[in-house]
């Protein structure tokens, strides 16, 4: 949940969306807090705002019936018809794996199938794993924009539509459960999870390298900084990319260039805008979505026209902006995770920054940029502020029907490490890695006491 600097102006540069509050509520519960003490969260109506250069605007919002009708006054009413289906589904597959997959430790395909039981393998057949996401929206919406719309809660875990099973539907009715918008800005959660740890005993030190886990004994004996400083400790909880600890730690091969998912180019900007009525989620898409995944994971560059995602973080329910006044702005596009092996100079950056701009303004928005107001970060940046990734912002890329389970559990290979974060089980995403989280401390304390946690 970074924070960077762009002309004066404070900008929260990624992740932006918030849901499943419960998991935040039994993490502070646990700390005998209450989350809203400490957060100020409001409810998002509106989820995003769409638009395509080849014509239309959609919004989406938080009321299912609303988005229905919208969908209806925008593709017709066999395609409302199909948004209630698809919701339907939706919330059939949640209800199939919230408990038997997502909050559980990490499980093969044999204990998916043990937990959820005879009874309801019929459900779990139902949540279409031999699919991809891409043929299971055909299904649904005839219209190609919307197969687009939906397409995309692939990219919510790094993936594409076209190679991702069609599973992810149930992010559908992840935001149906509620979105909200964060007072003060996202990075206001992690300031919150600081000082609640903080409260509970916890030092921080920043800055601060880590450049080997210690091993004593065949277990952990604690980790080397990187100015040669030993901190001692039975256990370890190691949340960085997994793919940065050695083949003798970790439980399952590194992710190799190829199963990397997406990383991203952004600009960060304080700017004036006009010409379309932003709301706080805004996705911009050009005709070709196949031709965007097609270039990254195939031939490992940026499309000609990529989908741009805008984040306009003046603007929603818990913000007011001026019109007329710069504003704090997040801008995403999708990229290659080849950071480690590709860089971009600045005439790259400018080309990428003037496609990516120019399919905002067919769309109707036109965006003032100063230089000095500007913060951009590339695939290569990410590298660095996550190391052996290539800039990969989800781990492992959610592909075929067994990707899911291509990832790390909670323990490493060795006695007293464990291991959390965007790159194990449950996956990527601020209430997954939240919950990566807490299956790692329920795993410790269980190896520990001998005791099963009630944390998840």
């Amino acid at each position: 949940m970074r924070r960077v600097d762009a002309g004066g102006a404070a900008i929260d540069a990624g992740p932006t969306v918030f849901t499943m509050r419960h998991i935040f509520e039994g993490l502070f519960r646990d700390a005998g807090e209450n989350l809203t003490d400490h957060i100020d969260l409001v409810p998002a109506e509106l989820l995003a705002r769409h638009a395509w250069r080849a014509g239309g605007r959609l919004d989406l919002f938080a009321d299912r019936a609303r988005s229905e009708a919208a969908i209806g006054d925008f593709a017709g009413a066999a395609a409302a018809r199909g948004y209630r289906a698809f919701c339907s589904r939706s919330a059939e597959i949640y209800k199939t794996l919230s408990g038997s997959f997502i909050e559980a430790s990490r499980p093969s395909p044999l204990d998916l199938v043990s937990r959820v039981g005879v009874k309801g393998l019929p459900a779990l057949i139902r949540t279409a794993p031999t699919k991809t996401l891409w043929d299971a929206l055909a299904t649904y919406f005839p219209d190609p924009r919307l197969r687009q719309l939906f397409g995309r809660y692939a990219t919510y875990v790094g993936s594409s539509p076209w190679l991702a099973p069609a599973t992810l539907m149930l992010i559908a009715h992840v935001e149906q459960d509620g979105v909200w918008m964060v007072r003060g800005g996202i990075n206001r959660v992690a300031l919150a999870l600081q000082n609640l740890a903080q409260r509970q005993g916890a030092v921080f030190k920043y800055d601060t390298e880590v450049s080997q886990v210690l091993m004593e004994g065949g277990r952990v004996a604690g980790v080397t900084l990187s100015d040669g400083e030993r901190l001692a400790a039975d256990a370890v909880v190691f949340n960085g990319d997994i793919s940065a600890l050695p083949d003798s730690q970790r439980p399952v091969p590194a992710t190799t260039p190829r199963e990397r998912s997406l990383s991203a180019v952004t600009w960060c900007l304080s700017a004036r805008s006009s010409g379309f009525p932003l709301a706080h989620h805004n996705v911009f898409f050009a005709e070709d979505y196949e031709a965007e995944f097609a270039a990254i994971f195939r031939r490992r560059r940026i499309a000609s026209a990529p989908t741009v995602y805008l984040c306009a973080q003046d603007r929603g329910e818990a913000a007011e902006h001026v019109e007329g006044t710069p504003e704090r702005l997040l801008a995403l596009i999708n990229a290659p995770a080849d950071g480690d092996t590709t860089g971009f100079d600045a005439a790259t950056i400018m080309d990428l920054q003037q496609r990516s701009f120019r399919l905002m303004e067919a769309c109707g928005l036109s965006i003032d940029i100063r230089e000095e107001a500007r913060v951009v970060t590339t695939p290569g940046d990410f590298n660095r502020l996550f190391p052996a990734t290539g800039g990969a912002l989800y781990g492992r890329a959610n592909h075929g029907m067994t990707g899911s389970f291509r990832r790390a559990g909670a323990r490493g290979l060795v006695p007293g490490l464990y291991l959390a974060g965007g790159s194990v089980h449950p996956g990527p995403g601020i209430p997954m890695a939240t919950m990566s989280g807490r299956l790692a401390a329920a795993a410790l304390i269980e190896d520990r006491t001998g005791k099963r946690s009630g944390f998840v």
